[in-house]
């Protein structure tokens, strides 16, 4: 098979359908190759629970939260920890993405159809100074329809352009490389798979049926990170992180495998910053798997008390939700490669929420009586309550002896000491019999009631944890979870991709996590939350637009 078009986009996950749109409406000719079949449109967004990063919204200026570019700078400076050379174009992408954050992202998306729910959430909370890593504010804006209503304007705009002629998929298409002219990027080539029905997100054939050719001036990379191919995960893990896990469960489909920036690679353009990624701790086995080894995190509230897989209370500022990496970092370094959340039914009501859109149905199905639910009544959401029952992940017991007799039970060892819990929860709940105290994660939690969105919706009430009024007693194992590529091929402010001379390769054009979600690591090390899914947008619009350009 040969084929022409003005541009190609290899990949038709969020940052491709963004690019894609965006061509279609400068009057562009544009074809996207996907080796997915057609049933997974929207790539990792469609399984996202929607969050998007905003400064100074009008959903924060209602709930009396005071944002400004300037505190989302320092934010953004203090967690990303810029150090090296090759952060010139990263960071020139990070400060261009916070002022769109604080600029034109919401109203852009809204124009589109785009809706969030009011209650802003507070992630990454940070724990140390002002300069340090977190969100000083809420800053975390759940889509209401989560990650299908982020898709959503995308898919709709894209489906209206191939009906005009503008757009054309090519499922099952796998690029196996970039054809290159002297210099110049000036298409793909690969295989055509077998077609396949297997429900999206589940692995697929990769058994070749033909082989296909397309020409173009100009092709975008868009084929997202290396979360799904544990391998790769563990070869490219940084020794700061400590020793990587030796079970992981694994956050995104395993066709999320890296191979399309390793082709890139192949084609002359540079990859950076490879050894920084975004991985979580709060990763449950998931008890009605869609891929292999398939992970959900948990989004947790303050109230949890953390240990390790010995019984060692987690020191400040490693809290739920304060420090991913940081914690990431500690738990690593205790030799384990899991941790525990001790908690009760009033803590698992209010403060557990699950990641994925298919784990919010209230919220993805635009449900307001639904979510309503969540702010009554004693039982947390369905699908919570469902991991509690059938997750070979959690405890539920009425007594902590009975707690840490089926926590070893669970892990097939002996570590867990009951008088050492016992010693360490004691101690934590005489910290709530004044609004003061010297703990620092009751600090905290006094902290997130300020936040009215953490009143109505996120943080439990003070209360202590062995209060049978406020039963059962429920632990969690918790596993390293995979999930994001923070490095990726280096660009400049056009999205075009440079070479290992640090000169643009003519042709080629990347954006989303291939890119490092913009200029090959626009994060740094850690990042802010809700910044994924819009920096796949903000690439993925500045890539469709220069390229657009490009080719006038």
């Amino acid at each position: 098979m040969s084929d022409v078009a003005d541009v190609i986009v290899v990949g038709a996950g969020l940052a491709g359908l963004v690019a894609a749109t965006e061509l279609s409406d400068a009057g562009r000719s544009v074809i996207v190759v996907e080796q997915e079949p057609e049933q997974n449109l929207g790539g990792q967004a469609f399984w996202s629970l929607g969050g998007l990063f905003l400064v100074d919204s009008p959903e924060q200026r209602r709930m009396g939260i005071k944002d400004s570019f300037g505190l989302a700078w320092q934010d953004w400076l203090g967690t990303a920890g810029f150090d090296r050379d090759d952060d010139f174009w990263p960071r020139a992408w990070a400060e261009a993405y916070v002022a769109f954050a604080a600029g034109e992202k919401r109203s852009w998306l809204r124009q589109m159809g785009h809706r969030l729910f009011p209650v802003v959430g507070w992630a990454e909370r940070g724990g140390g100074p002002a300069t340090g890593h977190g969100n000083s504010v809420p800053r975390f804006h759940i889509t209401w329809g989560t990650g299908p209503g982020v898709v959503e304007p995308f898919e709709r705009r894209a489906r209206e352009a191939e009906q005009a002629g503008k757009i054309r998929f090519l499922w099952r298409h796998r690029v196996d490389h970039l054809i290159t002219a002297g210099q110049a990027v000036v298409g793909v080539a690969g295989a055509i798979l077998e077609p396949s029905s297997a429900v999206r997100g589940a692995e697929t054939s990769r058994t070749p049926v033909a082989d296909f050719e397309i020409r173009a001036p100009v092709v975008i990379v868009a084929s997202g990170g290396v979360g799904g191919n544990q391998d790769l995960v563990r070869q490219m893990w940084p020794e700061r992180l400590g020793k990587p896990p030796t079970f992981m469960v694994s956050g995104v489909p395993k066709h999320v495998d890296g191979r399309m920036i390793g082709i890139t690679e192949a084609a002359g353009g540079r990859v950076i910053n490879r050894d920084r990624m975004w991985h979580y701790t709060e990763g449950l086995r998931n008890w009605n798997p869609v891929w292999q080894d398939h992970g959900i995190r948990i989004l947790p509230g303050p109230s949890s008390m953390w240990f390790d897989a010995t019984g060692r209370r987690l020191p400040a500022p490693f809290f739920p939700g304060y420090d991913t990496l940081g914690t990431l970092r500690h738990i690593l370094g205790t030799g384990y490669d899991y941790s525990w959340f001790i908690l009760n039914q009033s803590i698992i009501r209010k403060e557990f929420a699950l990641s994925g859109s298919e784990q919010n149905p209230d919220l993805t199905g635009r449900d307001w009586k639904l979510t309503a639910r969540r702010a009554v009544g004693r039982r947390a959401t369905g699908p919570v309550e469902a991991f509690k029952e059938h997750g070979e992940d959690f405890v539920v017991a009425s007594t902590l002896a009975e707690l840490i007799a089926g926590m070893n039970r669970l892990t097939g060892n002996n570590l867990l000491k009951l008088e050492d819990l016992e010693r360490e929860i004691l101690a934590r709940d005489r910290q709530i019999d004044n609004p003061f105290c010297k703990d620092a994660q009751i600090m905290g939690i006094h902290n997130a009631r300020r936040s009215l969105g953490d009143k109505l919706v996120r943080t439990a009430k003070p209360h202590r944890i062995l209060d049978p009024a406020h039963g059962p007693l429920i632990a969690v194992k918790l596993n390293i979870l995979t999930r994001k590529t923070l490095g990726g091929l280096e660009t400049d402010l056009s999205a075009r991709v440079l070479g290992q001379d640090g000169q643009v390769i003519s042709g080629l054009y990347a954006a989303g996590e291939a890119a490092g979600f913009g200029g090959g690591g626009l994060h740094g090390y850690r990042s802010l939350e809700g910044t994924f899914l819009g920096g796949c947008l903000f690439s993925g619009r500045t890539a469709g637009q220069a390229a657009a350009a490009a080719v006038a």
